[in-house]
């Protein structure tokens, strides 16, 4: 969770990790999530109960002792010896918007690169906090774009979501209100959860009379909130009510990216807007399952057996995808194709630095060729 204090002149971001039991991703499988129903540690620290409430206070008094208590900051380094950082590593871990992509458009050279880290017997993951999409419909976005990628190496929030709720082995017999697109639809649906909400009430208008009081299915245990091109006033009540008024209902947010690629033109408002709003309404802090959670690191760590020194994270925010491979102990690449420019890195008040940055991935191309 990042507490965010803004200035007329920069943005300072103070965070802490957000810590996930070790167990949790021992026995995710490649179709479905499934974990040890004996976990007693998973269901001790997290696990979904009548009562279930987040001590957001105490949370939030943690991560500000914790930026109070922060030591000095080591610049980034420009990355001038492409062969060496891809020597030093087994796995590269990729966000996409911003730096696979931005909207629809391939971001210049990334086949190239993509095709010799390969060569080089690297295993590639691409990670993405957008939760629009399953991985299968990744898996497409990739083909069409001209990208070989296994469905196997796609890692989405919508799919983190579905994996969180089976590891805190949610119930069967309670409903999930979802606030966002058919990614997250898909995935509760192949981890066997049953929902309600979604696109289908992206029509849906409430006529405010007299005396006039909106029904909500009492049953539901979790509200999950990602980005949605549907929202509306009725999703923002309903999922209020139920978080609210239903004991123990859970508030999961797949990511809280401010803003977001939909077309490569400009940047559009992210998944953090909708998020806000039932932030604002609840009175309520959610747990995110996206970058930068350790969540779905410590999932590919052991769905691949990966120790995560041996991983390089390469995003294009400094808040997520770095912020992500800094929890996890990984090495961090910032590539500036994306959301982050360098007068922002280089921001006296930027406390998030990765090891190196250079323009984009490509880069891996031309600085391999000038140290031949």
């Amino acid at each position: 969770m990042a507490v965010i204090t803004r200035s007329s002149s920069s943005t300072v971001i103070s965070t802490t990790p957000q810590r996930f039991p070790a167990k949790l991703t021992n026995r995710i499988s490649s179709s479905s999530v499934s974990f040890p129903s004996s976990s007693s540690s998973v269901r001790g620290r997290v696990g979904w109960n009548s009562s279930n409430r987040m001590d957001n206070k105490t949370m939030k008094k943690s991560v500000v002792a914790s930026a109070a208590a922060g030591s000095e900051v080591v610049p980034a380094q420009k990355l001038a010896d492409a062969d060496a950082l891809i020597d030093s590593v087994e796995t590269f871990i990729f966000d996409c918007d911003g730096v696979i992509w931005k909207g629809d458009s391939l971001i210049e050279g990334v086949p190239e690169t993509l095709e010799l880290l390969r060569s080089k017997g690297k295993r590639l993951v691409f990670v993405t906090n957008n939760s629009t999409k399953s991985r299968k419909q990744y898996g497409k976005k990739f083909e069409t774009l001209g990208l070989s990628v296994n469905e196997e190496e796609i890692f989405a929030s919508s799919f983190a979501a579905a994996a969180y709720l089976q590891s805190i082995d949610f119930p069967k017999d309670k409903k999930i209100y979802v606030i966002g697109e058919e990614g997250i639809l898909i995935e509760l649906e192949l981890a066997g959860f049953s929902y309600l909400g979604g696109p289908e009430d992206g029509g849906k208008k409430i006529e405010l009379k007299p005396g006039f009081y909106m029904e909500h299915d009492e049953n539901v245990g979790a509200v999950v909130v990602g980005f949605d091109r549907y929202f509306n006033y009725y999703k923002v009540q309903y999922g209020t009510l139920c978080i609210r008024e239903n004991p123990g209902c859970l508030f999961l947010a797949t990511n809280r990216d401010a803003v977001t690629h939909l077309t490569d033109a400009q940047e559009w408002a992210g998944g953090g807007s909708m998020v806000g709003a039932l932030v604002g309404s609840t009175a309520r802090e959610p747990l995110t399952v996206g970058k930068p959670s350790t969540f779905m690191m410590d999932y590919l760590a052991n769905k691949f057996g990966i120790t995560k020194s041996q991983i390089c994270m390469v995003g294009d925010r400094l808040d997520t995808d770095i912020l992500f491979g800094q929890n996890g102990g990984c090495k961090t690449l910032l590539v500036l194709s994306g959301v982050t420019s360098l007068s922002m890195l280089q921001n006296p008040n930027n406390s998030i630095q990765p090891d190196f940055y250079t323009n984009k991935i490509s880069d891996f191309l031309s600085l391999k060729a000038a140290t031949v």
